[in-house]
């Protein structure tokens, strides 16, 4: 619970920083007191300096009782400072797709660290990949009265309308992670992630230059329409042939890897993999393996400490990288800014985390940070 900050009267704070001046030196009004006394050439004088500084102690104290309390006056006069909030306590709602695999767990430290920053209140709800179960989160944040709620937006046939409902109930939204189609149409804010069909195409030209003919790209989950962007895209800029497949959920990878394998071996075309996903990447590394086949490139999205590594020993050419902790961290800064000081940011355009590229050459660096939990 974040302490609270008020804002008083300008009368108020004068006499708050009057009596503090009077009352942490005792010692000194004393003196002062008699020095007036005898310049002044009695004993009355003092007593009624005294007396008018007591008068005044006393007008500070019960104007800070009426504003608030003792507490409020401790908090705001102990520096002499008074520092001006909106004020009241704030909660967002985080609510995601997420399985809370390594992906997540980024997003999630992400959104915590915004939270402690700016000490509000925040809660972390994940679907694991369930729209119903989304849809279901979302009403229960309206329900309960969240002063913001940050959505990712995998299936938006199911998630727009609840998203809208909270916008309507004026509840502000921030989309994240997948929603760059869709974040106008629900009435957010803006969406936080990258545009997927771009990150797709870089990935494209970066098996060009591989020499790959043919890629699998693997899809790890069935309805995401964002992991189907991430395929076209590549398919917009490979000049060799691309098939799109759903290959497995990333909560069973034996059954991933053997899928991909039994997709390699039904193709001998087959000489590139693109993973949408870091773990589904490494599977697609597992079954290359197991089936001897010898590939042009394997790549993935997003970042997990055996990717990088598999990327420094050149097993893995690339993967892309989103930032999913800025992912986490942002939308709770911008959703904050908008309740306290009506601020919105973006232009009307998403704010872009990525894409960027983590191949041999910035390895290493990345892999520090994926250690330190924020990559």
């Amino acid at each position: 619970m974040r302490k609270m900050r008020t804002v008083l009267a300008p009368v108020v704070a004068l006499s708050l920083v009057l009596a503090a001046c009077g009352g942490d030196d005792e010692g000194d009004t004393a003196a002062t007191g008699e020095d007036t006394a005898a310049e002044t050439g009695g004993e009355d004088t003092a007593a009624e300096t005294a007396a008018e500084e007591t008068a005044a102690e006393t007008a500070a104290e019960e104007t800070a009782a009426e504003t608030g309390g003792e507490d409020t006056a401790a908090e705001t006069g102990g520096d002499d400072t008074v520092t001006a909030t909106q004020g009241g306590d704030l909660t967002f709602h985080m609510i995601t797709h997420s399985d809370d695999g390594p992906f997540w767990s980024v997003v999630k430290r992400g959104m915590d660290a915004a939270c402690a920053d700016l000490a509000v209140d925040c809660v972390w709800a994940g679907s694991v990949n369930d729209p119903g179960v989304q849809v279901q989160l979302i009403e229960t944040a309206i329900a309960e009265g969240a002063d913001g709620i940050a959505s990712s937006l995998p299936s938006p046939d199911q998630l727009i309308g609840p998203l809208q409902e909270a916008v309507g109930a004026g509840i502000p939204v921030i989309t994240l992670n997948s929603g760059s189609n869709d974040y106008q149409e629900i009435g957010a804010l803006t969406h936080v992630g990258q545009t997927e069909f771009i990150a797709g195409q870089g990935a494209g030209l970066r098996f060009n230059e591989l020499g790959a003919t043919k890629i699998l790209c693997g899809r790890q989950e069935e309805s995401n329409v964002a992991l189907e962007e991430r395929c076209n895209g590549l398919a917009d800029t490979f000049e060799g042939d691309v098939v799109s497949e759903f290959v497995g959920l990333d909560a069973d990878q034996t059954e991933q890897q053997n899928s991909i394998s039994a997709a390699l071996q039904a193709d001998p075309a087959i000489d590139g993999f693109m993973g949408t996903g870091p773990v589904i990447a490494m599977s697609g590394l597992g079954a290359a393996t197991d089936t001897g086949r010898e590939m042009a490139g394997i790549a993935g999205f997003d970042i997990t400490p055996e990717i990088i590594a598999a990327i420094d020993a050149g097993e893995i050419a690339f993967t892309i990288d989103q930032q999913q902790y800025l992912q986490g961290y942002l939308p709770i800064l911008l959703l904050f800014l908008n309740v306290t000081n009506a601020n919105v940011a973006g232009g009307g355009q998403p704010i872009l985390t990525g894409p960027g590229f983590v191949d041999q050459s910035n390895a290493a660096t990345v892999a520090a940070l994926v250690e330190a939990g924020t990559r």
